[in-house]
């Protein structure tokens, strides 16, 4: 299980390494063109229920956290997903406990 830690909080943000390593790299594409957009994503079971809105802008700290230490194998087709998400008005949304390549299934169907 991966962990990002947004700004100053130090409770962090709970996202399986597959996803946060397709949600890093997106997130560090936006940020290198300076661009700013929203993330969102429905709290884990297990967690208070709800779900979690957080703008995403190049003055807020961020620190991505994994729990392997071996790097993911990106999915073209996930990060293209993730990217057509986080340039739409809605923003990047994932689900963090559904697996990436279910979710890029899902959402490509």
């Amino acid at each position: 299980m991966g962990l990002l830690f947004y700004g100053s909080s130090e409770r962090p943000i709970r996202i399986p390494d597959r996803v946060l390593a397709h949600v890093k790299v997106v997130i560090a594409t936006k940020l290198r063109r300076g661009e700013s957009f929203t993330m969102s994503w429905r709290h884990p079971e297990g967690e208070e229920g709800g779900r979690s809105t957080i703008w995403i802008q190049p003055s807020i700290p961020l620190r991505f956290v994994f729990g392997s230490v071996e790097p993911e194998m990106l999915d073209p087709g996930l990060l293209q997903t993730y990217a057509n998400s986080a340039n739409s008005s809605s923003g990047l949304t994932i689900d963090v406990d559904v697996p990436a390549t279910a979710e890029a299934t899902a959402r490509r169907a």
